[in-house]
């Protein structure tokens, strides 16, 4: 059985002591792939695989320290945010494993509202198909506004927000790629412009949704994308579209960033376009073919 995957993004980007502490509480009963941190974002998604009862207590473990290391009334961040420990999505490694990432989801909510006492909102596969941004627009003093209006209430825990951690947001949902396309501009409506263009709900590709972000430490604005399905929208597609869409403003793409990792198929396909390899795929990679069982594919 394959173990299941977790992408905690903790409100936290800066300082590496804290990274550390947050790092070696969610790797105490799982596996810790990698940590990526942001300070502009003031951000860190830390990657993590595990069997489904130990994936929930490193999660739970992992939000319980964010809780008493981080002070959202302190927290200076360009990311969207309603939480220390922000959104804890489970993601099956294959599709027929989401069941078990929904009954792990509702596992963690359940303790850290019980446990830790923080208000859970779900999303996803356990939320009625709401995303993070659902909940995270105007911040932790418009979320608490819509509770205290009826217009919402936490699936699990209490109906205030918790001062300095806020609250939390659970899901369950299938793989993704978080990716960053920096240009080589301050103006934030540059980006903001091209975001909207290459997002699903602008007519852009699908499954892509995209902010544009100013970057105070490079002086440089950021398009920052989730890219939900790799294989409907490619991710040298992708590139390729936002630098002609910055080229129209008459702003140049300064690089791009992954944030977490990647699934190889993703990987191959960019290499496969990029090299102008006809039906190039994970097939071909192989690392992936030694470590695969005879007769299976990746």
């Amino acid at each position: 059985m394959l173990p299941l995957e977790s992408v905690p993004n903790v409100s936290e980007g800066r300082d590496r002591h804290v990274v550390d502490e947050l790092a070696e509480a969610f790797g105490r009963s799982a596996r810790l792939l990698d940590v990526h941190t942001d300070a502009d974002h003031n951000r860190s998604v830390f990657t993590l695989v595990g069997e489904d009862e130990r994936l929930v207590d490193s999660l739970v473990a992992g939000v319980g320290r964010a809780r008493e290391l981080i002070d959202l009334r302190r927290h200076v961040g360009v990311h969207p945010r309603v939480g220390a420990a922000d959104v804890v999505p489970l993601v099956p490694l294959r599709p027929p494993d989401m069941p078990r990432a929904r009954a792990a989801a509702l596992a963690v909510a359940e303790r850290i509202g019980g446990e830790l006492g923080l208000p859970v909102f779900l999303y996803g596969e356990v939320g009625e198909g709401r995303r993070p941004a659902f909940f995270r627009r105007g911040g932790p003093a418009e979320l608490q506004r819509r509770i205290d209006a009826g217009e919402l209430r936490p699936d699990v825990g209490p109906r205030r927000l918790d001062a300095a951690a806020g609250a939390v947001l659970v899901g369950a949902r299938g793989p993704l790629i978080a990716f960053n396309v920096d240009l080589r501009t301050g103006d934030v409506e540059v980006a903001r412009a091209v975001a909207a263009a290459v997002r699903a709900t602008g007519g852009g590709f699908p499954g892509v949704r995209a902010l544009g972000l100013q970057l105070p430490g490079s002086g440089r604005v950021q398009v920052s994308m989730n890219v939900e399905d790799w294989e409907a929208a490619a991710l040298a597609a992708i590139v390729a579209r936002v630098e002609e869409l910055a080229a129209a403003h008459g702003v140049e793409v300064a690089g791009s960033e992954l944030v977490g990792l990647m699934p190889a198929g993703a990987a191959a396909a960019a290499a496969g376009a990029l090299l102008r390899i006809d039906g190039f795929d994970a097939t071909h990679l192989l690392e992936l073919r030694l470590l695969d069982p005879p007769g299976e594919n990746p």
